[in-house]
């Protein structure tokens, strides 16, 4: 596919800056000293709906996750760090393009558009080819660049795919709806479509159409695509040894298969067995999305003995989040094992507990083990830090700050972020900013009552203490104006309620 006349000249900018920055280094070290001589390998593993209590090392106390736990020990855990929205696709635009969720192109899962006869649709957007994203910075500064997982931005036949995104490999899901089957029929291979032998029986889906996609449930499961998926982020490691790769491995689980709600023999936690979770007395949906949470944590085991095995461990940065908060989707109950941990709020709400992800960093030697960082980044910070690991360029007019100073133990040179902000656009609608301790949330966005909580003193946000700071509420009431860009994509769907507000309502 040819590259837009606008995206040649920003990757050539790119270029160019990333060429000069090199110079420097060579001539003086304007990094950070605690930056690694050599340009380190970089895997960013994200999980699909992991809850901030969903690790043992984060408090989970029904099943534990061994080797995510000892990442932790020997690396270093952060408390604060913030997903790029609450729910898939504008979280992981946010994360490719350094962008908030103000001003990144893909602000939500569904954008609406106008038909020709001037009625209105909702549909999936694709990245285009002036957006810059985190591959393509990599990717100039000189690294191999591989996707394996989901990617949910793209599809095989638009500006959106991964190949033209600045990713030298791609294996996995392009659409968010065909990853809902963790037991596909198929998975892409950068453009060539791999069968697999799992038996898909399709649904009667109403909202599928609009992903463009048919769901299915899978009758005869025989490859389990985790399986896969961590398979080739192996193989990924193995042949790019010899040179600085990044592997970005959006993983498919815990997100179930909502497809499963249309049929009465399956529930969505798709695992091909429970394994020590079959004899305990949970329902099945539990012991299936526990079985989920121990695959992600042996994919994360396996990747570090690949790595130690190549003596490739103290040179490769290994970060791990996940995409938003915890969901209550086809069967699963997301308070049976306390997923959301000490926080309010699931997949889908701007509370805590939507957008606060339990967060790892480990393999650097310049990590300090066993420490535990507070300081608050998000998704969009991945651009600065990555790139500065990598002595690349960021593009023009990024919201991103780099972490590494945080990262390797020194706090002292770590610039804070005046403020972070969200916006979601469905379950009535809403906006969030966080500003240092404070966190303030409005229900409907623009001009609903804002809510004000304390973190330091309320991590669970049960206090609303609007009315006794009236200046801080005017300062979020400020930067959430001057942070939403309005777009006729983007249009706030003020039916339904967040699902914090439903499962209230449950309780009374």
């Amino acid at each position: 596919m040819k590259t837009s006349s606008a995206r040649a000249t920003a990757i050539a900018a790119l270029g160019i800056a990333t060429a000069l920055i090199a110079t420097s280094c060579s001539q003086e070290n304007t990094h950070s000293k605690s930056l690694p001589a050599d340009r380190p390998n970089i895997i960013f593993v994200l999980a699909d709906d992991l809850g901030y209590g969903d690790l043992s090392c984060f408090g989970q106390q029904n099943f534990t996750t061994p080797h995510l736990d000892q990442m932790a020990d020997d690396g270093m855990r952060f408390t604060d760090f913030y997903a790029g929205a609450a729910v898939c696709a504008p979280s992981r635009s946010v994360l490719l393009t350094g962008l908030h969720q103000g001003n990144t192109p893909i602000r939500a899962n569904l954008m609406q558009v106008t038909r020709p006869d001037g009625s209105t649709a909702r549909q999936g957007r694709s990245l285009l080819p002036e957006e810059i994203t985190l591959g393509e910075v990599l990717k100039e500064a000189g690294y191999q660049t591989g996707v394996i997982g989901k990617w949910g931005l793209g599809e095989i036949d638009d500006t959106g795919h991964p190949n033209d995104q600045g990713f030298d490999f791609f294996y996995g899901y392009l659409n968010h709806i065909h990853a809902h089957n963790h037991f596909p029929d198929f998975l892409w291979r950068n453009r060539t479509r791999e069968s697999l032998p799992n038996v898909v029986q399709d649904v009667d889906c109403s909202y599928c159409y609009r992903f463009g996609f048919e769901g299915g449930v899978s009758t005869e499961r025989i490859v389990y695509a985790n399986d896969l998926l961590r398979d080739e982020s192996l193989a990924f490691i193995e042949r790019n040894q010899d040179t600085p790769f990044f592997l970005y491995l959006p993983l498919i689980s815990p997100h179930a298969n909502n497809e499963a709600d249309q049929v009465d023999w399956a529930h969505g936690m798709e695992v091909p067995s429970y394994g020590e979770y079959a004899s305990k007395d949970w329902p099945d949906t539990a012991k299936g999305y526990a079985a989920m949470v121990q695959h992600i944590d042996n994919t994360l085991g396996a990747i570090r003995a690949k790595l130690e095995s190549l003596g490739l461990d103290r040179n490769t940065l290994v970060l791990f989040s996940s995409d938003n908060g915890p969901h209550a989707e086809a069967g699963n109950d997301p308070d049976f094992h306390n997923s959301n941990g000490p926080l309010r709020g699931i997949k889908r709400d701007l509370y805590e507990g939507g957008i606060r992800m339990p967060t790892i960093a480990w393999g650097l030697e310049q990590i300090p083990a066993g420490t535990t960082s507070r300081h608050v980044a998000y998704f969009g910070d991945l651009m600065a830090t990555f790139a500065e690991l990598a002595r690349g360029a960021i593009p023009d007019n990024n919201d991103s700050l780099s972490f590494v100073p945080a990262l390797t133990g020194n706090d002292d040179a770590q610039e804070a972020h005046e403020f972070l902000y969200w916006e979601f656009y469905t379950n009535g609608s809403s906006q969030a900013v966080r500003i240092g301790k404070w966190k303030a949330i409005r229900i409907p966005m623009l001009n609903g009552p804002i809510e004000l909580y304390d973190l330091e003193n309320d991590i669970g946000e049960t206090q609303d203490i609007a009315a006794l700071h009236p200046d801080i509420v005017a300062r979020a009431d400020a930067l959430m104006q001057a942070n939403h860009n309005p777009h006729p994509h983007w249009v706030a769907d003020l039916d339904g309620r967040s699902p914090d507000r439903v499962r209230k309502a449950k309780q009374k």
